[in-house]
């Protein structure tokens, strides 16, 4: 059946844009789901009595934030919603499944020694003190998102066969470690050829970066994360007050 949009041609808010957010928003609530065929660009134009350069301005917007993807000799189909995240303290893992998401970890690396100073700076410990590195590759319903690396003091470390099951954080919570407080800083920078590998992107590519520390109820720093996440695929949200 049609997409039903309703357009304000009185609203200063150009019409492409009206158009734009409509089909978002269909997609955002499952009306469109992944692998959907959209309407014919020229069909969707006639039938709400649209220009083309409108209705291609609309589409073309919803291609650049990898919503909708043209393909030749297809036409253009809806893509897997983006995952958007909370800046708050939790995990990938958790926030996934909360938000109805088949979250699945491949474990690329697991070792135990020494790091650089800089990590061991991060995680308040003494340069020769082990810390066990972990990488994984997380995906979401099956599709690429996230390389993760994480740092932890050796004695806190879950076991290598949790982290494909659980979350980082739910494996430290089953060791009797309650993450508290965390610093984290939030940037962007282009895959490297291994990243773009690991995330079906080109070498590149943007992506999205997480630093974070994060510390006990003691106050005590447990873990320290170095992450990226695929830029068309993830984005993260906050919530900003005047005070």
């Amino acid at each position: 059946m049609p997409l039903s949009i309703e357009l304000d041609r009185s609203s200063p808010v150009p019409l492409y844009y009206q158009l734009a957010q409509a089909i978002e928003a269909a997609i955002r609530d499952g009306e469109l789901a992944p692998g959907d065929r959209f309407e014919n660009e020229l069909a969707l134009a006639s039938r709400l009595t649209l220009s083309r350069p409108t209705t291609r301005r609309a589409i073309q917007e919803l291609v650049d934030k990898g919503l909708l993807v043209r393909k030749r000799g297809v036409g253009t189909q809806v893509v897997q919603n983006p995952v958007h995240r909370r800046v708050e303290l939790t995990s990938l893992f958790d926030d996934l499944v909360r938000a109805g998401q088949e979250p699945t970890t491949e474990l690329l690396e697991y070792h135990a020694g020494i790091v650089d100073e800089q990590i061991a700076a991060e995680l308040n410990l003494a340069k020769d003190h082990e810390v066990v590195t972990i990488q994984r590759l997380r995906c979401a319903n099956g599709e690429p998102l996230a390389v993760m690396t994480n740092y932890l003091p050796v004695e806190l470390a879950p076991e290598a066969d949790q982290l494909e099951a659980n979350g980082l954080y739910q494996s430290l919570r089953a060791r009797g470690v309650h993450i508290r407080l965390a610093r984290q800083r939030i940037g962007a920078k282009p895959a490297t050829r291994t990243e773009a590998r690991l995330l079906d992107e080109k070498a590149g590519a943007p992506l999205l970066t997480m630093s974070r520390t994060a510390f006990d109820d003691s106050g005590k720093a447990v873990e320290f994360g170095d992450h990226c996440y695929r830029a068309s695929r993830y984005y993260f949200e906050t919530t900003l007050v005047d005070r």
